[in-house]
């Protein structure tokens, strides 16, 4: 790839197939960045201009640096985005030994566009919870890294009318296949210990309990189009986002406090005990801020980013938009605008962003979704309403939202991660 931004971000998708790993990877380069792990089962001893982060379920992780004497008093700059990705999750019992194949029975996690996933090269990656010889019980990462499984698609032959319309049943046409049955009792937990002894030695035979898994795509993001103009990959709904916070975080100049939010479970509602809908946020803001009056008046001088991707007007499909609400790829970030709150742009948080974007020389963009349809939303209207926070909902436009294989415009990736930046540093909030 020829630009360095769109190279991190394929680098950062590439090792992040699932939110566990995701999480990791943030960690991985907040640590090295000088960022200090704390744990919400210990007591914190936060310093002043301390930075730090926690994460929980190993799935979701908060960043936040305090910035100088008086920061935290004058406001937070929050960045908000999630680690997770619609896919196709592993079921508790899953083994099928079906015509002589090998098959694994999958839940549709999220609202995944599921025809893509046919003919596709996939992996398998995600949290297996095992037990050593000792009786412990570990939480171990998990990522095959190789292509294992595929979900073929029925010959045209056998269903003349395919291309009239074809209705997946994601019970029925979507087990993948991963190799001949004719080995008799094939067991996914035994070829789980079999894959954990293999990459952690150290820990000696391992006793798989359980897991959460998810196939994923092999084939590597990429620079496309004839002038390199976009940018293909997996989950850049929202690991695009995810990166850009990060990126911008790490490049902040410390003077302001900043806090990243990157939570799981966007994509099924966010209710969790690490999604946006959950505690985490406010409990990690209690104990920056113990005292409640303090706190409030804190939360009340800050904004949050809410960051997801935007959708692009497809050429093919421009009738999908209102006409005057079309964000072109490569045309900078997109706010997000809906009266019924589906997004939680306010007048004067949106004034904000664009002013932000033109000090900043990026170009900026709005959406609105057409009266007739109805509009998705973001992490965006659950945390401001469960904080009380000015929130403003952007994102990159992109096309083929919860497709296995997303498109970007590599410049957008630029432009989000120079305007975060930008927010992060300013004075103006």
């Amino acid at each position: 790839m020829h630009n360095s931004t769109s190279q991190s971000l394929a680098d950062f998708i590439q090792a992040s197939p699932t939110p566990f790993h995701a999480a990791r990877s943030l960690a991985e380069r907040l640590q090295a960045a000088g960022y200090q792990q704390l744990n919400e089962r210990d007591e914190w001893d936060l310093t002043a201009g301390g930075r730090y982060y926690v994460l929980r379920n190993q799935s979701s992780l908060i960043a936040f640096s305090l910035g100088q004497p008086g920061a935290l008093e004058r406001g937070i700059r929050l960045i908000g985005a999630h680690t997770d990705s619609p896919c196709l999750r592993v079921k508790p019992q899953p083994e099928l030994n079906r015509q002589g194949l090998w098959q694994l029975g999958v839940e549709v996690y999220g609202g995944a566009l599921l025809a893509p996933w046919f003919d596709r090269d996939l992996s398998l990656a995600g949290r297996v919870t095992a037990r050593n010889a000792q009786g412990q019980l570990l939480n171990l990462l998990v990522d095959f890294q190789r292509a294992i499984a595929i979900i073929p698609s029925l010959a045209i032959h056998l269903n003349r009318d395919v291309n009239s319309g074809f209705a997946v049943n994601p019970q029925t046409d979507l087990p993948p296949v991963l190799a001949h049955s004719i080995e008799p009792g094939r067991d996914l937990r035994a070829l789980l210990a079999s894959e954990l002894q293999g990459r952690h030695p150290e820990h000696g035979p391992l006793t798989v309990l359980d897991y959460e898994l998810s196939f994923y795509d092999t084939q590597a993001p990429a620079v496309v189009g004839l002038d390199g103009d976009f940018l293909a990959a997996a989950r850049l709904d929202n690991l695009l986002s995810c990166h850009a916070g990060l990126e911008a975080l790490l490049a902040s100049d410390g003077e302001q406090a900043c806090l990243l939010v990157c939570t799981d479970h966007e994509e099924v509602g966010s209710s969790s005990c690490c999604g946006a809908d959950g505690p985490f946020l406010e409990d990690v803001l209690r104990r920056l801020i113990p005292d409640d009056q303090q706190r409030i008046r804190t939360i009340q001088r800050s904004v949050l980013v809410s960051a997801d991707n935007a959708h692009g007007i497809h050429p093919n499909y421009a009738d999908r938009h209102d006409g005057n609400h079309g964000p072109q790829l490569n045309a900078g970030p997109v706010i997000k605008i809906n009266n019924n709150q589906r997004y939680a742009t306010t007048s004067e948080t949106a004034a904000l962003f664009r002013h932000l974007c033109q000090q900043a020389g990026v170009p900026v963009q709005t959406f609105v979704v057409r009266s007739d349809m109805g509009c998705g939303s973001t992490i965006g209207p659950i945390t401001s309403s469960r904080l009380g926070v000015r929130t403003v909902d952007i994102g990159a436009p992109t096309f083929a939202m919860h497709s296995i294989r997303e498109l970007a415009g590599v410049k957008d990736v630029e432009y989000l991660q120079k305007v975060l930046t930008a927010f992060l540093n300013s004075t103006q909030v």
